[in-house]
């Protein structure tokens, strides 16, 4: 897209990685959404990456067997689909058309972020070993270079 400017901003949530999704015990249904401290206004596509980078991403944030890492295309197409369906016609044709694009920024931001924090002194994220932050950044570009390859096949 050359001009985003009719892209509206709207309510996110700025968070939605599915263990911020509270699921019934029984049903296996999602109930609710937690984990509200980051809503504010923004873009709706931003949502719909980061949801794409932790749920249909092969493996967690954590791996650090690269190889291990790719976009789960399977994944990838029932989290588009339903996000479709569930925003019927709520959501635009421009902001349709950047959500492959979205699933990758927010990935890379992340990256850039694990990056940044590892190179500070790993202020931010809460980390276990010393070099975790920058296996973080290293496993998300693994999944950037992924989704570059894969949503080729996608609209």
């Amino acid at each position: 897209l050359e001009n985003t400017s009719h892209i509206p901003k709207r309510n996110v949530h700025y968070d939605t990685k599915i263990n911020n999704v509270m699921f019934h015990t029984a049903t296996d249904k999602a109930v609710c959404v937690i984990d509200l401290d980051t809503v504010m206004p923004g873009y709706i596509s931003l949502d719909f990456g980061d949801l794409v980078r932790t749920a249909a991403c092969s493996a967690s944030e954590e791996e650090t067997d690269l190889s291990q890492i790719f976009l789960d295309l399977e994944f990838y197409t029932a989290i588009y689909d339903g996000f479709l369906e569930a925003t019927g016609t709520l959501i635009t044709a421009a902001e349709k058309e950047i959500l492959p694009f979205s699933s990758k920024l927010i990935t890379l931001e992340l990256a850039i972020r694990f990056l940044t924090d590892y190179i500070l002194g790993d202020k931010y994220f809460k980390t276990n070993y010393p070099s975790q932050n920058l296996n973080r950044a290293r496993n998300q570009i693994a999944l950037v270079k992924s989704m570059e390859e894969k949503l080729l096949l996608r609209p």
